[in-house]
């Protein structure tokens, strides 16, 4: 987890990734910020997220995030 707030901070530092838990309902993540995660994440934890699983419900948080990365390990 502490991999991910890393990754997500180096993206969007002005974001507390530890608390927040409406980055998309609160529009703190735009569409160009969820490709470059999807890209990093994809290549950080050699997993895929595909188009399915780009959803609202997985990146809320960074606990959501975390736990669509453990699902696709």
């Amino acid at each position: 987890m502490d991999q991910l707030i890393s990754i997500l901070s180096e993206i969007k530092p002005d974001v507390d990734f530890a608390t927040e838990t409406g980055l998309i309902d609160n529009a703190l993540l735009d569409s160009f910020d969820i490709v470059q995660i999807v890209g990093r994440l994809n290549e950080e934890f050699d997993i895929e997220i595909t188009p399915k699983d780009i959803v609202p419900e997985n990146f809320n948080s960074a606990e959501a995030l975390w736990n669509m990365v453990e699902n696709l390990q």
